[in-house]
């Protein structure tokens, strides 16, 4: 909201988001080598320890755009070109409650509830998966892991392309958004295959679930874009932080929900069945959201304060 005009917003997204899709991808080439060769603790002090190598040059390089030194008048320009976005005072502070009672707050808190709980099962489970389905641990399952995960960044930024083909067309954003949404979350229906394809190769699940993850790329671009479209530039942060907050539920209850299952068809003997149904539902929850999101903001409506 800060650097591009509503028009990027979305591609811009997508391309910083595909760096944590990096991230996924380094971790299992790296982890399990630092866990097997310098311990376990180790890998967890490398990793924290990179963060705060890239903060030096996060507090090195970004400012804000009327302090950045870098940025030219036609460019400060062109990222204000789009039709100006209501402001408040900069003294005046939005509290959350008052957020909370706007159907937009709702619309992008309920949108990532049920889906980013969807990204960290298969951030989180998918190495559980590979070995209870396939005896597959350790470094056997980085190249699998990897190609996976590899998937997601062509996700993240065709995705955050995706609603320009629209808008270019004459769609207004954010209803160019919502239709690329709803395009996108038809594709992690793929994942309802990975389990039946699954007895011929693990490679079959490996890939359909890399194409659901990379869908749940493309509509994280979307669904974070959708807050600059509706709130004032003033309370962004504040609103992404309760969609966070939302999400994060989502993945603490699918976690929670996902182990008991598995535990329960694992006694009984047959734990695909417990995949079976967390990945119906991780097909299924990005046109449960999307259709909850069009109810509650049918059309382009920004927040008045």
């Amino acid at each position: 909201a800060e650097y591009f005009p509503k028009k990027e917003r979305s591609l811009a997204t997508g391309i910083f988001n595909s760096g944590a899709n990096v991230g996924a991808i380094l971790a299992p080439l790296t982890v399990p080598w630092m866990a097997a060769t310098w311990g376990w603790q180790a890998a967890f002090v490398v990793i924290g320890a990179v963060g705060f190598l890239w903060l030096a040059f996060w507090l090195y390089l970004y400012e804000v755009p009327k302090k950045q030194k870098r940025l030219s008048e036609r460019e400060y320009n062109y990222i204000h070109s789009d039709e100006p976005q209501q402001t408040v005072a900069a003294h005046k502070t939005v509290s959350w409650t008052h957020l909370l009672r706007f159907r937009q707050t709702w619309a992008f808190a309920f949108g990532k509830f049920m889906t980013d709980g969807v990204w960290w099962f298969f951030l989180f489970w998918l190495p559980a998966y590979l070995k209870d389905q396939y005896g597959m641990t350790g470094t056997a399952t980085a190249l699998p892991l990897t190609i996976l995960y590899s998937l997601t960044m062509f996700g993240s930024i065709g995705g955050g392309w995706f609603p320009m083909y629209f808008i270019k067309r004459g769609y207004e954003p954010f209803a160019g958004r919502m239709r690329a949404m709803l395009l996108i979350a038809l594709i992690p229906l793929v994942v309802l295959a990975a389990q039946p394809l699954g007895s011929i190769s693990y490679w079959y699940p490996v890939l359909l679930i890399g194409i659901g993850a990379a869908a749940h790329q493309a509509w994280s671009a979307n669904i974070f874009t959708t807050v600059s479209d509706l709130f004032p530039k003033n309370t962004i942060a504040s609103v992404v932080g309760i969609g966070g907050m939302a999400g994060g539920l989502g993945g603490v209850l699918i976690t929670k929900v996902g182990g008991a299952l598995f535990d329960y068809y694992k006694k009984q003997g047959h734990i695909e069945t417990g995949y079976n149904i967390m990945f119906a539902f991780c097909a299924v929850a990005y046109l449960l959201a999307w259709v909850a999101m069009k109810a509650l903001v049918p059309k382009y409506s920004p927040m008045r304060l």
